[in-house]
């Protein structure tokens, strides 16, 4: 069988077309080739027999065997005239795709690529009759590089490709999202949304066939590289666990190392993750030391984060990712050095989150197994898609828009819904299915196949010593299914309802940071303005500047708790806020929120804000200061240190233990509130000044615990 389907493939790559003359004519490769009539299904379209032709000669099988398969094998509400040709070339497609995909060298097969979109062309165009309409780029204000023949084929900027390929169609989201995550290379369908996302950022969200062939050439490089790391002398020194396989190395060019920070230190090296860990090996004589070890697999509480690092420990480039965990004494920063901006740091950044995600989702289902190797291929296809996105196009795209799976799952609304649906679709892996098939009707060898999995194994990177695979399967349960979405796309669906909303707010949020400590603080000044009236205005009337205002507002209140009335004070709050926000959206009407005006401080050249910022420290240092002294006064209580002071504390802790017991609750608040605010009344302010005068000095009196600073061991540090 095997042999059968690398003859179909080779095949398939005769008579193939130069690219030069590709760009020239603008004609799709499929169509060079007229179809029979006799093999035409009058239900589809041009480019959609043209699909199912080429997808009858990877399976072996007449196109016509191909469309009695559907009609015997997919339920009734799958046939329906009004979706028949979408469902039967999405059937034909993601049958030829599960046998293609299993072809170790797929992504280098430029016919795989070409038909792959040609799937997603006839996916928005599948019916007799529908042609697909012509989409392109606007070319206003780019600079075409032109061959000879004085036709286009690249803009200057290498990111922004003129594309006339095809006739100039290109592929929206909805056919991309139905036809990539079929081929588990190229696409997941957690994050296929961003993925289309990336490949299209600069062409109008539109996908030209030249973008998706560079990512795949990209991606093709990329799993050939980590297929390196098993056998070279690059990481052959590391004694790697069964099922660990190295996915990234960074490092080892000598004029691009990575620092390790700990502290004041910094050892230049190479960085390698696994499936399992992040290694470190510094720089030694002639090779590289013994590797730390960075487990991401256990559960220690591990956090990865940005780090600015610098000489000496001083915070100037924001070039690290920091490693905390309780395993670890103190954190540990690798710095990514680069002339211009955080592009290495970030994607660094970004898989070694997606290892330490799918690990703790690997915890949290107790999945083992082929389950657990299933979970650990989606994370490092993933990684393989953000590196190739990151070589091809020089961007790693970050928090909403990441295409990493787990780490997407983590941030998106309802993201928990997300995994939980995946974890149920590990659930069933390898597993009989009765005869039942992706829509409830029968299919005869019908399983759920680690797809993701059996992927990597193909590609040559085994991360588990034997999987069971089901030999000559005509078709397998996917993450898309033939004219009817799973349970992980409906989880994916409702998400992506709140993801907007989410996205939106973050954008509102980063838009809103303000730079400068003085800004800030005006911003936040200005904020809490109505607060601080409100306390202005009591401070007012506790200072007794006014008596008739201020016993009035004590007459009140003393009543008020007198009646219990206390216990409702919170909830009329909350009653009057909601009352408040209502009342104000129906003022508003939909009309934006009103622009906060805040006065701008004087601007402040670096020399004043490192003098603003030392001042600040300084205040800082000195609350702390006085905070530890307190501390070290009641330590000094608590151990009787000064023993007359302590008796007097003593005496008074029991005074109040008795007083809690047997006052009733409402008296107790009303003395709370009756002694500060009295305190400036005229009838008690000298008796008042006199109690507070003593109480300092007996404050005064009790000395601070000792305190001694012991310098650590360097030597087991640097060890």
């Amino acid at each position: 069988m095997e042999d059968r389907r690398g003859g179909v493939l080779r095949s398939l790559k005769k008579q193939r077309p130069s690219i030069r003359s590709l760009f020239r004519s603008g004609q799709n490769p499929a169509n060079s080739a007229a179809i029979p009539s006799d093999q035409c299904i009058p239900q589809l379209s041009q480019i959609a027999n043209s699909v199912v032709a080429r997808c009858s000669r990877v399976l072996l099988i007449q196109p016509e065997q191909l469309q009695r398969q559907f009609e015997s094998q997919m339920p009734e509400d799958v046939r329906q005239p009004s979706c028949y040709a979408r469902n039967l070339l999405e059937y034909c497609s993601y049958s030829a795709l599960h046998l293609m995909v299993q072809e170790p060298d797929h992504l280098s097969d430029r016919e795989f690529r070409r038909l792959s979109y040609d799937m997603m062309l006839a996916w928005e165009a599948p019916a007799a009759g529908c042609e697909t309409l012509s989409k392109e780029i606007s070319m206003q204000g780019k600079t075409i590089v032109e061959d000879e023949d004085g036709v286009s084929i690249f803009y200057a900027d290498s990111l922004n490709m003129a594309v006339q390929v095809d006739d100039k169609k290109t592929v929206g989201l909805e056919a991309f999202t139905r036809i990539a995550p079929a081929a588990p290379s190229i696409a997941d369908i957690i994050a296929v949304d961003n993925l289309f996302a990336a490949l299209t950022s600069s062409s109008g969200g539109q996908l030209h066939f030249l973008i998706y062939e560079k990512y795949l050439i990209a991606l093709d490089k990329v799993i050939r590289t980590a297929r390196s790391f098993g056998g070279s002398a690059m990481i052959s020194n590391l004694q790697l666990a069964a099922g660990e396989i190295a996915i990234e190395v960074d490092g080892t060019i000598p004029t691009q190392p990575v620092f390790q920070h700990i502290g004041i230190s910094a050892w230049p090296g190479r960085l390698i993750l696994t499936n399992r860990s992040l290694y470190f090996e510094s720089v030694g004589v002639g090779s590289f030391n013994k590797a730390t070890i960075y487990d991401l697999s256990s559960d220690s509480k591990q956090i990865v984060k940005r780090e600015c690092t610098g000489p000496l420990g001083a915070k100037l480039f924001d070039k690290a990712v920091s490693y905390k965990s309780m395993s670890l004494p103190e954190p540990v920063s690798m710095e990514f050095p680069e002339f211009k901006g955080h592009l290495r740091r970030d994607y660094w950044l970004a898989i070694i989150r997606e290892v330490l995600h799918v690990n703790q989702f690997i915890r949290k289902f107790s999945l083992t197994d082929v389950r657990e190797g299933e979970a650990l291929s989606r994370a490092i296809l993933g990684i393989f898609r953000c590196r190739a996105i990151r070589d091809a196009f020089h961007t790693v795209p970050a928090h909403f828009r990441t295409i990493l799976s787990f780490s997407l799952a983590e941030k998106l609304p309802k993201g928990d819904n997300i995994l939980e649906a995946l974890s149920g679709r590990l659930e069933m892996l390898n597993i009989e299915s009765g005869g039942s098939s992706l829509n409830g009707s029968k299919i005869n060898s019908t399983t759920i196949q680690p797809v993701s999995l059996l992927t990597l194994q193909k590609f040559g990177l085994i991360i588990m010593k034997e999987t069971e695979v089901i030999k000559d399967v005509k078709f397998s349960n996917g993450d898309v299914w033939v004219g009817d979405v799973n349970p992980l796309e409906l989880a994916l669906k409702q998400s992506k309802l709140d993801s907007s909303k989410a996205e939106a707010a973050h954008a509102s949020v980063t838009q809103m940071k303000v730079e400068g400590v003085d800004t800030n603080l005006a911003v936040m000044k200005e904020l809490l303005s109505p607060l601080m009236e409100v306390a202005t205005w009591v401070q007012l009337l506790a200072s007794w500047e006014s008596s008739v205002k201020s016993s009035i507002f004590l007459m009140i209140f003393c009543y008020a708790i007198f009646r219990d009335w206390f216990k409702y004070i919170l909830p009329y709050s909350f009653l009057f806020l909601a009352v408040l926000m209502l009342w104000h959206k129906h003022q508003a009407k939909g009309k934006p929120v009103e622009v906060l005006k805040v006065i701008q401080p004087p601007n402040r050249n670096p020399v004043e804000q490192l003098l603003v910022l030392q001042e600040v420290m300084g205040q800082l240092e000195t609350y702390i200061q006085a905070a530890n002294i307190i501390l070290l006064k009641l330590r000094a209580l608590l151990f009787s240190a000064f023993p007359q002071a302590t008796n007097t504390a003593a005496l008074f802790l029991i005074f109040m233990a008795v007083v809690l017991v047997f006052m009733p609750l409402k008296y107790l608040i009303m003395c709370l509130f009756l002694e500060p605010f009295t305190r400036e009344m005229p009838l008690r302010k000298e008796t008042s000044d006199k109690v507070l005068r003593r109480l300092k000095e007996w404050w005064i009196r009790i000395p601070a615990a000792p305190v001694q600073i012991i310098k650590p061991d360097e030597s087991k540090k640097r060890r």
